[in-house]
């Protein structure tokens, strides 16, 4: 019996991995949060209350657990510590470097261990590093470039919508990018995704570079507007920022499709679909069913898995995979 214990578990992402888990035999999923009593009930999943802030109260929820989930930002290096030091399994779907490269550094406890723990393992960081394999296996280059195309129709929560806020301006750049029907080649903008810091230690390239834009051209202005130096300045204002994520969490104008594309040299790979955290909570899950199968240490997913095969099974849930090396044939549902 295998025991995967989520951890923001109720959020957007969370829910669809419960609901991916629930089907795998053998598998027993407990949905974690602060207020479990808020949440809608995931069929087939127990519910737990779980602080993951507090020590204590985390080291109560790991009893008898195999797999820990990571859905939420919070102290997730610390969490991970907990769960390598008791002998479960750890991922996390972060998409935030630092955090990301903290947990790294619990490579030698994973080792000793003889635990795995799976970073990047979602949309973006996650498939996306999966197409840059592809990509630079096939054809070499100096720069990995990466395309995030996100429906902003989609609803987020909170913390989502906050963390996008966080990177608006971090960096700076804008290049166009070729995704799949309907959307042909768009603007991206850059984005402090972990993806292209990683990718190069990883797939041994010399650079990455991913840029983000929105199904609607007009919210990609707004994105793109409120990144600028004066507007973001504004949005770090206590009260500002409060009403501006009470807004967005309302409003949701466009659709909820997304499209990840990547290209190195001649090669292009392409990944499309309908919501953006289904898409990240499958794939949570595909994960999770061959944690037991992959090497002890903390590794990010396009170091566990081959990436085509990985894919290709994700594409069957109703996700379209796109492969393109001088007229290499595509791969659909």
């Amino acid at each position: 019996m295998s025991i995967v214990l989520i951890l923001g578990g109720y959020g957007a992402v969370g829910r669809e991995a419960a609901t991916a888990l629930t089907r795998i035999p053998g598998t027993q999923v407990i949905v974690a949060g602060r207020n479990p009593d808020r949440a809608r009930p995931i069929p087939g999943t127990t519910a737990m209350r779980v602080d993951a802030a507090d020590p204590a109260d985390l080291a109560r929820a790991l009893d008898g657990v195999t797999t820990v989930l990571m859905c939420a930002e919070i102290d997730n290096a610390r969490v991970a510590h907990a769960c390598l030091e008791r002998g479960i399994g750890y991922v996390d779907v972060s998409a935030s470097h630092d955090l990301l490269a903290e947990i790294g550094r619990l490579d030698d406890l994973a080792r000793k261990r003889g635990m795995t723990a799976a970073l990047s393992v979602g949309l973006v960081p996650g498939i996306t590093n999966l197409l840059a394999r592809v990509c630079a296996e096939r054809s070499p280059t100096t720069e990995l470039s990466i395309g995030v195309l996100l429906g902003s129709g989609e609803q987020h929560g909170p913390a989502a919508i906050d963390w996008t806020l966080n990177g608006l301006g971090a960096l700076d750049g804008s290049w166009p990018m070729t995704f799949p029907a309907p959307y042909g080649t768009r603007t991206v903008h850059r984005f402090p995704f972990s993806d292209q810091y990683t990718l190069p230690g990883t797939l041994g390239v010399p650079a990455a570079r991913t840029g983000l834009c929105l199904d609607s051209r007009l919210f990609t202005s707004l994105l793109v507007a409120a990144g600028r130096p004066a507007a973001a300045r504004l949005l770090r204002r206590g009260r500002v920022r409060s009403l501006l994520l009470t807004a967005l969490e309302k409003v949701h104008f466009g659709s909820d499709a997304f499209a990840v594309t990547v290209t190195s040299g001649t090669a292009r790979a392409a990944f499309s679909g309908r919501r953006q955290s289904r898409a990240t909570g499958r794939a949570a899950a595909l994960l999770i069913r061959a944690l037991p199968t992959l090497p002890p240490g903390v590794r990010h997913i396009e170091q566990l898995v081959d990436p085509v095969a990985f894919l290709t099974e994700l594409a069957v849930d109703g996700f379209d995979l796109h492969l393109d090396h001088d007229r290499c044939e595509g791969v659909g549902r």
